[in-house]
């Protein structure tokens, strides 16, 4: 995941595939029907709260127009060798990220249009193919690793649009695979599955995408009925916990006082 766009180039292609998918989500609001009433047609095992979904998107449109409008007041390096060691890391994980960031855009815009035609085979294959490249791009990119090492303006929006991305690519993965599956009542197995894989997320991630984690969880719970949606209520919790853990033992690893990786 190296650098291979230019500063131009990035913004082009981030303000391109935020203006198609932005425009995909608006008409998969106001056509009929719409994206709630699919939803609503087809409720399984991992449909969320629609409500839920529509709150992160609106904060998430806000988080993207931001990091959108710094890659614009980004500057080119008249001489590099000038450059703070975190300027040069923040251009470098900005440009490595920014085609990821428009691959996820593109990808949901296509999600939005087999959704709404009931193709949920084709819907699948785009939403899992911005589940897993979100998450490669918070996983490998070092610059996205852990918390923001600086706190800048820039830095803690990359950070939160890449993390969020992430974040809801998880829920979208589940939801649409269940759509696709129609599969309406979780065994054992799958509600162990699924304790598993979101504690397991909760105990490497950082509190960005920690929170999304909790937020589709707590989504989920209030999306479904009966003892699964207490169940995905405790599952929040414990992720809770888990991202909780996880930041106190970073906190500690800064300072030195345990030797963790």
């Amino acid at each position: 995941m190296g650098n291979f766009v230019s500063l131009n180039q990035a913004r082009g292609m981030a303000t391109g595939s935020f203006v198609v998918n932005f425009a995909a989500q608006m008409y998969g609001m106001l056509t009929k029907p719409n994206m709630k009433d699919v939803a609503d047609m087809n409720h399984y095992a991992f449909s969320p709260n629609p409500w839920f979904i529509a709150g992160f998107f609106s904060v998430q449109v806000v988080i993207q127009a931001m990091w959108i409008r710094e890659l614009f007041a980004m500057r080119e390096f008249a001489d590099p060798t000038l450059v703070s060691p975190q300027d040069a890391e923040l251009r470098t994980t900005t440009l490595a990220y920014a085609p990821i960031y428009a691959l996820g855009n593109l990808c949901i815009a296509a999600w939005m249009l087999f959704w709404l035609r009931g193709d949920f085979g084709w819907s699948q294959v785009f939403v899992t193919i911005n589940s897993f490249a979100q998450l490669a791009a918070i996983t490998v990119l070092p610059g996205l690793r852990g918390v923001p090492h600086t706190a800048t303006r820039a830095n803690v929006l990359l950070h939160l649009v890449a993390k969020m991305f992430a974040g809801i690519g998880v829920l979208d993965f589940l939801d649409n695979g269940a759509v696709f599956l129609k599969y309406s009542t979780p065994n054992g197995v799958v509600q162990t599955l699924t304790a598993g894989l979101f504690i397991a997320l909760g105990l490497v991630s950082d509190p960005i995408f920690g929170a999304c984690l909790i937020y589709d969880l707590v989504g989920l719970s209030v999306g479904q009925s009966g003892r699964w949606a207490r169940e995905l209520g405790w599952f929040a919790g414990a992720t809770g916990v888990a991202v909780i853990m996880k930041g106190l033992l970073s906190i500690n690893t800064r300072r030195g006082t345990v030797g963790l990786p």
